[in-house]
């Protein structure tokens, strides 16, 4: 029952509406000129591999390998490659600490470097450094590098902070608080 009244009431409308035009039963006024709008075609090509979204990465990567067991006190060298996807143009690399309680670079040791990747076929866009750093004490430790690159439509950074386990102790996360329980048994702290 319901089914007919639906498809009744869409049939008169469709009916009223005369086939599917729409006019416009106002006169314009006088004082305002009638402009005629179109739309512009519009058109979807999906893209081949299916993918729409995309990661914005930075023209230059850093990776790095930390050479032997950091010890306190001792000098710890950490390879670096980066790889850069505007070939050879040079870039500025910076090393930074933020704890100089924890480590320190040695007086040898510079901050700042230019950087040229490779010609070669094999290596374009690769380039290979070292940098020491001296720690001060056992735990965790972090070097910030920083890629900084200049072009003619701006300038591209990427920055990478390499975790340096110092000392033999267990990687564990400190604990806040004293653990309870709640009313419903809950462990809270």
């Amino acid at each position: 029952m319901y089914r007919v009244i639906l498809v009744a009431a869409g049939l008169g409308t469709l009916a009223a509406c005369s086939n599917g035009e729409v006019t416009d039963t106002t006169e314009p006024e006088a004082s305002q000129p009638t402009v005629a709008v179109s739309a512009p075609a519009v058109s979807f090509t999906p893209c081949e591999k299916g993918d729409v979204t995309s990661k914005v990465k930075s023209p230059i990567q850093i990776s790095y390998r930390i050479i032997g067991q950091p010890v306190v006190g001792q000098p710890t060298a950490i390879d670096l490659r980066f790889s850069s996807a505007l070939g050879s143009q040079a870039f500025n690399v910076a090393y930074r600490i933020n704890d100089s309680t924890a480590l320190q670079l040695p007086e040898s040791q510079l901050d700042r470097v230019a950087v040229t990747p490779s010609l070669d076929d094999e290596a374009r866009g690769f380039a290979a450094q070292q940098v020491s750093v001296v720690p001060l004490r056992e735990g965790r430790l972090f070097l910030n590098v920083a890629a900084e690159l200049e072009t003619e439509t701006g300038s591209f950074s990427s920055v990478t902070a390499i975790p340096i386990d110092v000392g033999a102790a267990p990687r564990a996360p400190a604990e806040n608080g004293t653990v309870t329980t709640d009313e419903q048994g809950e462990l809270i702290r």
